[in-house]
């Protein structure tokens, strides 16, 4: 499986996860919530400074049903994630010298396959 076709599979299942079974989690709140409910704390809880967010409770705002609300939820979030961790690979990935237009860093010590090659139609002549 060649790398562009794996990243192309994570991609769809990482959407379809998010997009389509986030709607059959559990829809009993997180462990901390869980437990200050129990306890009898939760009133004493303050409202994040993000409860405002387009994204808040796992929802997405202006969206009445539930399922396509957190669904698109899901999806955007991991869209974001793409496109942060995409760019954030792009800023440290490793660079060529200014010989190697083409960015891949020969390290001298691995051989190539096209070395390999003619070293065995040398040796077979």
């Amino acid at each position: 499986m060649t790398t562009r076709r794996l990243f192309a599979v994570a991609l769809v299942v990482s959407l379809l996860v998010a997009g389509v079974a986030s709607y059959y989690a559990s829809s009993h709140p997180d462990g901390l919530e869980y437990v200050a409910e129990q306890t009898g704390f939760i009133d004493s809880a303050e409202d994040s400074a993000t409860v405002d967010s387009p994204l808040a409770d796992y929802q997405t705002s202006g969206v009445d049903d539930a399922r396509i609300s957190g669904g698109l939820a899901g999806v955007i979030g991991v869209v974001v994630m793409l496109l942060l961790s995409t760019g954030l690979f792009w800023l440290v990935r490793r660079r060529g010298t200014d010989d190697d237009e083409s960015g891949i860093v020969d390290s001298g010590d691995v051989d190539s396959d096209d070395a390999r090659a003619e070293r065995a139609r040398q040796s077979e002549a």
